[in-house]
């Protein structure tokens, strides 16, 4: 992670226009056809929200947007992403894990099981550090909902995605997402790119 010139960068007018505004994130929503996903799983053992984190960081590995974060008054780059998911604790409280974006399917799952597993035993959230810049990821996984909009804290930046249940109609299986993100970062044009991205990396997989 390093601090750059605003100017220097494609995200210049968007820095001077939003790092003060009182409320600068934006949500999108957007329903995926999740079909993809629900078979693999079913078929290899893979937990399905695995492997919509890892679609998720390949989508978002494509785009520069992605490695550039407003972080309290500077600009920084990264040159690593991460995915950040909640996990259920033993005690039946939550904490949140990092973990590391890889374009390799097996190399995600292990490092998936690995770190999810030991916050689940420990109760305390695993951060990578301050080299990642990290998605954040919600799931709601036993309700279906049709979209949410975050909090807005001032101290936390990051993309974020939140998901309910998947729902199945005949043979096809849909999940709203909503994914919210700080203008300062990206504008709508390559967010609502980055959920096409998604959306073919989870028709690919």
């Amino acid at each position: 992670m390093r601090e750059v010139d605003p100017k220097s960068t494609s995200r210049a007018q968007a820095f001077a226009l939003w790092m003060k505004a009182p409320m600068p994130m934006v949500t999108l929503m957007k329903t995926l056809d999740v079909t993809p996903l629900v078979r693999l799983s079913r078929k290899r053992g893979y937990r399905f929200n695995m492997l919509l984190c890892w679609c998720i960081g390949k989508a978002a590995a494509g785009m520069e947007d992605f490695y550039l974060l407003p972080v309290g008054d500077k600009l920084m780059q990264y040159d690593r992403l991460a995915v950040n998911t909640v996990v259920t604790t033993r005690d039946g409280g939550i904490a949140t894990c990092d973990i590391p974006v890889s374009s390799d399917l097996e190399q995600f799952s292990r490092d998936y099981r690995k770190l999810t597993g030991q916050v689940h035993e420990s109760g305390e959230s695993f951060e990578l550090g301050e080299e990642y810049m990290v998605i954040g990821t919600s799931a709601l996984a036993r309700y279906e909902i049709d979209g949410a909009v975050n909090i807005y804290a001032g101290c936390y930046n990051n993309p974020f995605l939140i998901w309910g249940k998947y729902r199945k109609r005949w043979l096809r299986a849909t999940l709203p997402v909503s994914f919210q993100f700080h203008h300062t970062q990206m504008d709508g044009i390559p967010a609502a790119e980055f959920l096409e991205r998604l959306q073919r990396q989870i028709k690919e997989i």
